[in-house]
């Protein structure tokens, strides 16, 4: 499993991101060591008792990433949340653990609260990213999961991974964060100066710019704003070693009144077109997706209800063995009473073991289905996808072409083109070119 963990605070924003009904399906499968039995409720007795601290990132944040087609039960989700918890020190400690299914993917968030009741203090979280590392490279070779490149070698890691601020700055685009940095980082590796780095963004719907506080950055035509190393994976040196000082580009106010002066009207209407195609080509997909996922709600009521009533009807099966009165009091005596606890006990722990099996087999069976559907939807965004990047091309070429037109036409106007250009502009003024002209006219004049 791939983990990724952060030190947080504002619990009540983190509960509304858990709970988001943008996610398919969402399973509160457990809130441990607090007094409300809500993930909000949770959280804000985690930030109340955090005010009698001076820790402001009283929360610990988990998520644990399985293999998009891994099949992986309940029960692996909880080992591997009690190692996290043994390795950074916070057993015991409150948690909330939270269910996520979209497009076909599972996944689980584990939450705690860094703060220790007793002596109101925060544990330490030294190390947690190295150790959340080591702890999820034995997840996989202990699940016999392909290990991902990065475990193998650091410089075979996938540089299309983004960070949160990445993906939120995307979502306000509009746009796949990974397919955005993969765009830059393609253009870097077919470039080798600032002028054919510059060419390859256009290409791209994106502008070089020289950044108040970095040297280079990149910006959409949306006027976002990136940041050239973090998305190449390049050092700032580096950058500035092939792309040169950036006094020469655009600044970024500059750039932004260049895309809107130019790109901006005519690629948005383009891109406005393609975004209705695609939502007229989604809108069949999207009826599907919403059909499979209200039935597979369903199912899985479905499913909870029978097991609890059948958990039920078991639960008096097993309490009706247990005798009362003068035949009670003899089954203690003889420690039959014993006997038949420890027979009960085994058999809720099989029940138990064969309902997480069976809501198992449920998911899995649902997922599947629903990666199928994926697939689909995954073809039609690549396709619009194309479109647009071509969209933002052939517009990129066209007005790199009519920037090449417009200054050739006002170096002409200027004077500084051509061969006639090159040689000066005679200063002798004109009465004094006449008289000259004149005296060499007689001087070359035969006598009388």
């Amino acid at each position: 499993m791939i983990l990724k963990a952060s030190q947080r605070g504002g619990g009540r924003d983190l509960a509304v991101h858990l709970l988001k009904p943008e996610n398919e399906h969402v399973e509160v499968h457990e809130v441990r060591g607090f007094c409300s039995e809500t993930v909000l409720g949770a959280f804000k007795e985690a930030q109340a008792i955090a005010s009698g601290t001076r820790c402001q990132q009283y929360l610990f944040s988990v998520s644990l990433n399985p293999p998009e087609t891994a099949s992986v039960p309940v029960d692996a989700f909880e080992r591997a949340i009690d190692r996290i918890e043994d390795q950074l020190g916070l057993t015991g400690q409150p948690r909330v653990i939270v269910f996520h299914e979209k497009e076909g993917r599972r996944h689980c968030h584990a939450v705690w609260s860094r703060i220790d009741a007793e002596t109101m203090t925060a544990r330490q979280m030294s190390h947690f990213k190295m150790k959340l590392n080591a702890i999820s490279k034995g997840l996989y070779l202990e699940h016999g999961w392909e290990l991902p490149r990065g475990f193998i070698d650091k410089e075979l890691r996938d540089k299309g991974s983004f960070d949160l601020a990445h993906w939120q700055q995307c979502k306000r685009m509009g746009r796949d964060p990974k397919a955005l940095k993969e765009a830059i980082q393609t253009s870097w590796a077919i470039s080798d100066t600032r002028q054919s780095f510059e060419a390859a963004l256009e290409a791209k719907g994106l502008f070089l710019a020289r950044g108040d506080r970095r040297a280079y950055v990149a910006v959409t035509y949306e006027g976002e704003v990136l940041s050239l190393s973090r998305m190449t994976g390049q050092k700032t040196k580096d950058i500035a070693a092939r792309l040169g000082k950036p006094d020469e580009c655009r600044s970024v106010e500059e750039t932004k009144q260049h895309i809107a002066a130019t790109i901006a009207p005519k690629l948005r209407h383009l891109l406005n077109e393609n975004d209705r195609a695609k939502l007229e080509a989604m809108l069949p997909l999207e009826a599907m997706r919403i059909t499979m996922r209200d039935q597979h709600r369903e199912c899985r009521q479905e499913l909870n209800d029978a097991q609890r009533q059948r958990s039920e009807a078991e639960g008096k099966v097993r309490a009706a063995r247990l005798r009362k009165g003068v035949p009670g009091l003899w089954d203690r005596l003889t420690g039959r009473r014993k006997e038949t606890l420890r027979q009960n006990e085994a058999e809720a722990k099989e029940c138990r073991a064969r309902d997480c099996t069976e809501r198992h087999n449920l998911v899995r069976e649902q997922l599947t289905e629903r990666r199928g559907l994926q697939r689909q939807i995954v073809i039609v965004r690549s396709l619009f996808a194309e479109r647009a990047e071509e969209l933002t091309r052939d517009l990129a070429r066209q007005g790199a072409e009519q920037e090449t037109e417009e200054r050739s036409l006002s170096d002409s106007f200027n004077g500084t083109s051509g061969a006639e250009s090159s040689t000066p502009a005679p200063t002798t003024p004109r009465i004094l070119r006449g008289r000259s002209f004149g005296h060499s006219h007689d001087r070359g004049r035969p006598e009388l």
